[in-house]
This record gives C-alpha cells, sequence and structure tokens, in this order.
C-alpha cells in the first residue's frame, strides 16, 4: 500500500472509532442544521478533527480541504475530507454512511480512501494501482443492457428535487432500468459503482468532498465518469455521470 494511503487509512480508521461510539448512543449526539436536509453532529466535527490531526502529524506542509472547517494551508498535495457523508442516515441509525479522504496532487486525485464504520467495508484507491474494497480487487459491472442497470441518483439537499428536468430524468431511468437508488450517501454510491454493486450513478450540485473519492475509485475500477454533458467538469460543477463503460454511454443519452 502506498505510505500516503496507508497514513489516509489510519485517519479514517481513527474517525470510525469516534462514529462507532456516538452510534452505540445517538440520542445524546448533538444535531445542527445547515440547510434543507443537510444536517452536522458533533460526531462530523469530532471526526474531522481526528482524521486532520493524523493527516498533519504525518504531513504537516499540505493543505486541507474538509467539509466542516473547510480549506487551510496552500500547498500542491491537499487532502479532501468529509467526515461522515451520508450525517442523515448515521443520526437515524441507518448503517449507510461513510468517511470519505481523498489526496490531490497538482488537480489530480491520486489516493482516495473510503470507509464505512459501520459495515467495517474499506474501499481503497492509489492512482495507476487498481480499486480495492478490503484488501480484494474490484472492478465495475460487466452488465450492458439498460433493463439490468441498477442505477444511484443523488440531489442537493433542497434544491434540485424541484428541478422538472431531473424528476423527468429519473422518471425515466426508473421506467427503463432495474431501479433507482437514492441512499443518502454519494462517496458510497461511486465505491458502489467501482465494485459493481451499483451500474451507474447520476448526481447534481455536490461538493468536492462528495466526488473527490468515487473519481479515483471508478477511474481505477475500469469504470468512467464525467459531467452530463460527457466533458470533465465534475469537480467543479458537482454535476456527474458515472458507470461501467456501457452504462455511462446509456445514462449520457437522458438529457
Amino acid at each position: 500500500m502506498h505510505p500516503m494511503l496507508n497514513v489516509a487509512v489510519k485517519a479514517a480508521r481513527a474517525a470510525g472509532k469516534i462514529i462507532n461510539r456516538a452510534e452505540l448512543d445517538l440520542d445524546q449526539v448533538k444535531v445542527g442544521v445547515k440547510g434543507p436536509n443537510d444536517f452536522v453532529t458533533e460526531t462530523d466535527q469530532a471526526a474531522e478533527t481526528a482524521i486532520i490531526e493524523v493527516l498533519k502529524q504525518a504531513y504537516p506542509d499540505h493543505a486541507i480541504l474538509a467539509e466542516e472547517s473547510g480549506a487551510s494551508g496552500k500547498s500542491d498535495y491537499e487532502w479532501i475530507i468529509d467526515p461522515i457523508d451520508g450525517t442523515a442516515n448515521f443520526i437515524h441509525g441507518y448503517p449507510h454512511y461513510a468517511i470519505s479522504i481523498a489526496l490531490r496532487v497538482a488537480g489530480n486525485i491520486q489516493q482516495a480512501v473510503v470507509y464505512n464504520p459501520a459495515t467495517n467495508d474499506l474501499f481503497t484507491a492509489s492512482k495507476g494501482e487498481g480499486a480495492f474494497l478490503n484488501n480484494r480487487r474490484i472492478r465495475v459491472s460487466k452488465r450492458s443492457k439498460p433493463n439490468e442497470f441498477l442505477v444511484g441518483f443523488a440531489f442537493p439537499s433542497g434544491k434540485s428535487e424541484g428541478d422538472q428536468s431531473v424528476k423527468r430524468k429519473m422518471l425515466a431511468l426508473t421506467e427503463s432500468t432495474a431501479g433507482i437508488r437514492k441512499s443518502g450517501s454519494a462517496v458510497l454510491d461511486l465505491a458502489y459503482v467501482a465494485c459493481g454493486r451499483l451500474d451507474g450513478y447520476i448526481c447534481f450540485g455536490l461538493k468536492p468532498w462528495d466526488l473527490a473519492t468515487g473519481v479515483l475509485l471508478v477511474s481505477e475500477a475500469g469504470g468512467l465518469i464525467t459531467d452530463p454533458q460527457g466533458n470533465a467538469t465534475y469537480m467543479d460543477t458537482g454535476n456527474a455521470v458515472a458507470g461501467n463503460p456501457k452504462a455511462l454511454q446509456y445514462l449520457l443519452s437522458f438529457k
């Protein structure tokens, strides 16, 4: 395992211990609201602090971009962190949420860790070295027929869910594929594309910390990721389409 990836795994597991302790007594977790259907807890903040401490101990000069504490430092090496992607799931005791840590070097994602502490599933990837789930190599699915595709779908909280074009796209996909899943965790959805649990994924208005790990996991697992127009602006716009090559081609046909 690449040394920087190893440090990221260490940071994710440190955060996972904090989250698992909190999960034992969710009634005691203090919950705040950042926006419509957008929650933050003291556990998010404690987990993020733990991640940053581990990363900074190993790499004090690296920059940080974290969901709760924002950006700090300037460097070609930037860690992109989401301490709990799927906070709404977490506070309901629904075990579908994950810690996401990516390393971007000179604008390119080089290392990725997605860790679900509730299930102990650990997804990892290093640029050019493949993608893994619990140390076993993973690949995107080989399904090629639209009626076989299981597709993940995500809207930004309280915004595009009311967009009629998005609703039409979701309805069309519901009718033409094996089904649509809106799980509440973008990083896990993309990890699931990487390991073949989902065949494709469409999202709108997400943040860099929602996409960074998935970009590398999907590409290292043999999948593709673009924006809805087939271009590479997804990290800037937060609008992305991912999947195995056949699924991506099909999803891009929905305008």
